[in-house]
């Protein structure tokens, strides 16, 4: 890496830094803290148990800073640089706009795939731990009696060895209405069954007047049999199926899409899923696209001032953020596709930015 180049990134790392602290403690100040504040007051939860909130909903927090710390970041720095002219000195020597910003723009993309492997890896997980501390050792409330669309999969090693969807889980009754059982051997699907309902006989699940299908390699039906009782491969009590279900933030992009599949195969609305696992790689992206649109912006006027750096940062994440809630609501009710829905903040802000580069880069 030349001196130059170290030099540029230097000056993007540190307002990048405090842009994420900064936004972070927006975040929790105006709106986590209120929560727990309302969870000790109403609920009595103990110190202990509102530090691990705190610490569980971090994670979820930064994911949404990390765009607007990479916005700030690169305002900032090319801001410095055009004030006190160190870029008209760079130009001058030969150098193009965009291959002095070019540092910045592999950082965001580097912060961008970090941020994907974080929102797969650690967000989820965090997400499931901080709703089941709040539900079950603060709220102490029991999982709802009737919960439609139950999803269970039983997974060996790497490999799924059943999927088993139910349309509606009635806790009173136990029982598991309108079901499909795919079974699987190293990933490939070999049998389908289909009940109208199973029941908990007090050690197993058992489904009632159904049908199997057994499939060949190509996934071709060889044979048909109906049955009038038959075991599922399913070991959750009806306890621990009500406790069991996780909401799509808290599931990973494989778990999505997994889910997603076997509600499509059953005729149920996914676009929230859908529009939930795409945000996946579209919030993370953000990073490069405020990047390329940052970057430019710093050399406007009144560049020196890291106020109006701020402010102009604020106004672009407003904007980013109010096509982005506009967008998923569309994508969601299925107005826009969901793979639209997810990723036109980052196509309408990335054409702005590639214009923007391209006007600084004459």
């Amino acid at each position: 890496m030349r001196i130059l180049d170290k030099y540029i990134l230097k000056e993007f790392i540190g307002p990048f830094l405090f842009g994420v602290c900064a936004f972070t403690s927006v975040f929790v100040g105006t709106g986590t803290l209120y929560r727990i504040a309302n969870l000790i007051n109403e609920f009595g939860a103990s110190a202990w148990t509102a530090f691990r909130v705190l610490v569980l909903a971090m994670p979820s927090i930064i994911v949404l800073t990390f765009p607007m710390s990479v916005l700030l970041g690169a305002l900032l720095a090319f801001g410095r640089l055009s004030g006190s002219s160190e870029m008209i000195v760079m130009r001058s020597g030969g150098q193009n706009f965009l291959r002095l910003a070019m540092p910045v723009f592999i950082a965001a993309f580097v912060i961008s795939l970090g941020t994907t492997a974080f929102n797969e890896f650690v967000v989820p997980q965090a997400n499931n731990a901080y709703n089941r501390i709040i539900n079950e050792e603060v709220k102490h409330s029991a999982a709802p009696k009737t919960q439609d669309h139950i999803v269970i999969k039983d997974v060996h090693g790497a490999d799924i060895a059943s999927l088993m969807y139910a349309r509606q889980f009635d806790g009173d009754t136990k029982e598991l209405k309108n079901i499909t059982l795919q079974e699987f051997e190293n990933d490939v699907l070999t049998r389908v069954e289909n009940a109208d309902y199973a029941v908990w006989d007090g050690s197993k699940w058992v489904m009632k007047d159904g049908i199997i299908y057994d499939l060949s390699l190509k996934g071709e039906i060889e044979r048909t049999m109906h049955f009038k009782s038959q075991a599922m491969p399913i070991n959750q009590t009806p306890k621990k199926i009500g406790e069991s279900q996780r909401k799509p933030e808290e599931m990973t992009i494989r778990e999505l899409r997994e889910q997603i599949r076997i509600l499509d195969e059953n005729s149920v609305d996914t676009n929230k899923m859908k529009v939930e696992m795409y945000n996946r790689f579209a919030l993370p992206l953000a990073s490069l696209v405020c990047a390329v649109i940052g970057a430019p912006l710093g050399l406007q006027k009144q560049r020196g001032s890291s106020s109006i750096g701020f402010g102009v940062s604020v106004i672009v994440i407003f904007i980013y953020y109010s096509i982005m809630t506009l967008s998923n609501a569309l994508g969601n009710s299925g107005k826009l596709t969901p793979f639209l829905g997810a990723f036109l903040p980052n196509i309408l802000c990335g054409i702005t930015g590639i214009i923007l580069v391209y006007r600084a880069s004459k």
